[in-house]
């Protein structure tokens, strides 16, 4: 990742969690740059995965601060060259004739994306990968015009 951590975090599944994690962030005025959660392997614990930038000093700061909430069991910095990272987007594609959604279709299936819905006047694309990968596509399509864009936040683990 570019100037920045990718952190993942075990958390208590409970209500208000997530409130309090991005409360933290606010008072001592760290940026999030994306945060994905879902449940875990085990039950009653979810895995949440926040993207951050800053300074090593910031890094430690946040993982002092998150460590010190009960709700979280267990923060863990991941390496990005030890990690298998992925974000999910669903991307809408303006096509204006047959030609238009033949070529979008076709730069799908070169990005190894699906097509999830069909429209007379646009496609909806489900793409999955690396950010450059996902980067890559939208800019690849954005010729035809992207109607709507929604992008996951990353989630990572660590390899072996």
């Amino acid at each position: 990742m570019d100037d920045g951590y990718i952190l993942a975090a075990m958390v208590e599944d409970k209500p208000g969690v997530m409130q309090r994690i991005s409360g933290l962030f606010r008072k001592r005025n760290f940026n999030i740059d994306s945060i994905s959660v879902g449940s875990s392997e085990k039950p009653g614990v979810s895995r949440m995965t926040l993207t951050v930038t800053g300074d090593s000093q910031i890094l430690e700061q946040v993982i002092k601060q998150l460590s010190k909430l009960v709700e979280v069991i267990k923060v863990t910095r991941l390496d990005e060259g030890e990690a298998v990272t992925r974000e999910l987007a669903l991307v809408k594609i303006g096509t204006r004739d047959e030609s238009e959604r033949a070529e979008v279709v076709q730069y799908a299936n070169i990005f190894r994306g699906r097509i999830v819905d069909v429209h007379k006047e646009s496609l909806i694309v489900e793409i999955t990968g690396d950010r450059p990968k996902i980067d890559a596509f939208i800019n690849l399509v954005d010729v035809y015009g992207i109607k709507e864009l929604a992008k996951t936040g990353l989630t990572a683990m660590t390899r072996g």
